[in-house]
């Protein structure tokens, strides 16, 4: 094998030499015409062709043009050969210029035998490649046309052009694309690699019409680019249902990939293309800045954020990663996806509560962390309502201890990561997040006062996160999966999503942001508008293949303890104000007197670390005057409304 591609090279370097010593030839043919081209070239031809030759043969070793795949001959391929002709040409007229101070070579045919030569090297890569893809590639793709499967593509653009090369690259792809839907008036009725761009794509159903009729009917849709926004997703999804066609769509350009079958490997279309905003684009270069160089430390690091978190604080190189959980699984799945992802980093595991301040200050001697982020938490608003206690330890108490260990150990920057649940809060779990809220706005200003102490502590909020442990996303597709019903709890019920993605790059902005800031702000992503927990539930059902109401039925079961209709985002005391950084808000804190909120979070705690759930409640209600309690007769009994 070694021995062949041996052959092959040398193969390309002989060619591709003897095509420059042709172009020098043909060069003086058309110069000089056919009946002059051997009387007034013969006492230099022999000569000149030897001495273009041997330039040629420096010059492409040098630039290794023989190098390329000709089946993958690029534009830079072909600004690369050009390059080394016109260095060969100059190189020939300085040395002519030496030795015959350019009389024995007219020079009108230098020009001549630059173009000659970049064409004798470029055009036959060019028509090789041409022919493996729209010659050979495609006298197999129509020989075996019964058995791939026609598609159509929803999106013009570059990915569409990758997926189309890969469809003509060998027999064993199994897709056939008949056409490509673009909104774009400037592509429409295009081609690319011979495929017809057609539009705009609220057309989509005569579209189909269209190729059926002409006997190339589509049998399934492939979204190939973000330029679709998500309510024209929606009615894409729409027309798919009502056509009976499976839509899916594309990887990024990096993910393309081929198994042993050669299947081009495409996914289903997921609930977070069809959000009813786009995704928001942050800084992603003022994060790597934060992060690049720096300890860092993730408590809850196993969990759905955290686990993202460490992914995306990896990926902008720290110097030491420290990770935090009491979950020894969770804490092991991190740890080996970190191991292969990201071996070179410095990272410890620790197996710890932050309930557990001694452990924590152990841990934080001997990490030293720069930055930490605060994620771990108990977040289930059912699980926390049958079990405030445990819910006030976890979200007050170990938010405490974090920010109190950041602090007494020099921490650089502290992001406390909070929900939408914390304003105006119904339920414990909101109402626990809110005290942690408070105290680190608290602390934070407390802070910024002495001019000695530069910890800062930021704090963070959004909704909902698409695929999170506990989200209904889960929920709904085991339920869509085992034939239903899926349950929603009200049909008003409306919520802000946000992908896991864009939630821990919140994260990572508001840190950036933070380290510049005072401490003790609120950032806040724009998440536009709330949508509705049904409208989601019926997406579900129909971009797995399914009919809501016939297929899978929807069933409403009533708000649970302490669930609201409509999160918010803000508080009215809350003023907003906006950042360098578009889509992100910040919002101005209600800072509590530091001194009195620890009493308040002193008697709080004890109250739940005695399990008495009645007491845990009203100190509570007591911090956060907002929130309407429900008071137990023990963590996991049966409730009853109380005004506090």
């Amino acid at each position: 094998m070694q021995t062949s591609r041996i052959n092959r090279t040398y193969a390309v370097a002989a060619f591709d030499v003897a095509m420059a010593a042709v172009s020098f030839a043909v060069a003086l043919l058309l110069r000089r015409g056919v009946e002059n081209f051997w009387h007034e070239s013969s006492g230099f031809f022999i000569e000149g062709i030897l001495a273009f030759s041997v330039i040629s043969v420096i010059v492409f070793w040098r630039m290794r043009i023989y190098r390329g795949f000709w089946r993958y001959t690029s534009s830079r391929d072909v600004t690369k050969i050009a390059s080394a002709a016109g260095i060969v040409v100059l190189i020939f007229v300085a040395l002519l210029f030496v030795v015959t101070r350019l009389e024995a070579y007219p020079r009108s045919a230098l020009p001549i035998n630059f173009l000659v030569l970049a064409a004798l090297l470029g055009g036959p890569r060019i028509l090789y490649r041409s022919l493996m893809e729209r010659g050979l590639a495609g006298f197999f793709q129509r020989a075996n046309g019964e058995h791939r499967v026609p598609v159509l593509l929803l999106g013009a653009g570059d990915e569409a052009d990758l997926f189309i090369r890969s469809s003509l690259s060998g027999s064993a792809v199994n897709y056939r694309v008949v056409g490509l839907v673009d909104d774009d008036s400037a592509k429409i009725d295009r081609h690319i690699h011979g495929v017809r761009v057609y539009g705009p794509a609220h057309n989509l159903v005569e579209i189909v019409r269209a190729l059926k009729r002409r006997g190339t009917q589509p049998q399934r849709l492939i979204l190939t680019s973000d330029s679709f926004d998500p309510e024209r997703r929606r009615e894409i999804l729409d027309a798919a249902e009502g056509l009976a066609m499976p839509f899916s769509r594309l990887p990024r350009m990096t993910d393309f990939r081929s198994g042993e079958s050669g299947d081009i490997d495409i996914r289903p279309v997921a609930i977070e293309d069809l959000l009813g905003r786009p995704q928001a684009a942050l800084d992603g270069k003022e994060m790597a800045a934060l992060i690049r160089e720096r300890r860092v430390c993730v408590t809850g690091a196993g969990g759905s954020i955290g686990s993202e978190l460490c992914r995306q604080i990896a990926a902008h190189g720290p110097a030491h990663m420290t990770l935090v959980d009491n979950s020894e699984f969770n804490l092991y799945s991190i740890d080996m996806e970190l191991a292969e992802s990201h071996p070179a980093i410095s990272r410890d595991m620790v197996l710890g509560d932050v309930r557990d301040t001694g452990r924590l200050n152990s841990t934080f001697d001997h990490a030293r962390p720069q930055l930490v982020f605060h994620a771990a938490a108990l977040k289930h608003v059912h699980m926390v309502e049958a079990n405030p206690n445990e819910g006030v330890l976890t979200n007050v108490l170990g938010t405490r201890n974090v920010a109190d260990c950041c602090v007494a150990h020099g921490v650089a920057v502290m992001v406390l990561i909070s929900s939408d649940k914390a304003v105006n809060p119904t339920n414990v779990m909101g109402a626990t997040k809110r005290i942690a809220e408070s105290y680190c706005q608290a602390l934070g200003h407390s802070l910024a006062a002495e001019a000695e102490v530069h910890t800062r502590l930021v704090t963070v909020r959004f909704g909902n996160v698409l695929a999170s442990s506990g989200s209904v996303v889960p929920l709904f597709q085991r339920q869509i999966a085992a034939g239903g019903p899926v349950t929603v709890t009200d049909p008003k019920v409306s919520r802000y999503f946000m992908t896991t993605r864009e939630a821990v790059q919140l994260v990572l902005q508001a840190s950036a942001l933070g380290a510049r800031g005072k401490g003790g702000e609120i950032f806040v992503l724009d998440m536009g508008a709330p949508v509705l927990i049904k409208d989601l539930a019926s997406q579900m059902i129909r971009l797995a293949g399914l009919t809501p109401g016939k297929n899978i039925a929807i069933e409403y079961t009533g708000l649970r303890p302490g669930e609201k209709m409509a999160e918010e985002l803000f508080h009215d005391k809350e003023p907003l104000s906006d950042t360098s950084v578009a889509g992100l808000q910040r919002a101005t804190s209600r800072p509590a007197d530091l001194a009195a909120l620890r009493q308040q979070i002193e008697r709080l705690c004890g109250a739940a670390a005695a399990r008495d759930s009645a007491a845990t409640l009203a100190e509570v209600g007591a911090i956060v005057p907002e929130f309407r309690a429900q008071t137990r007769n023990s963590d996991t009994g049966a409730s009853r409304r109380a005004a506090q």
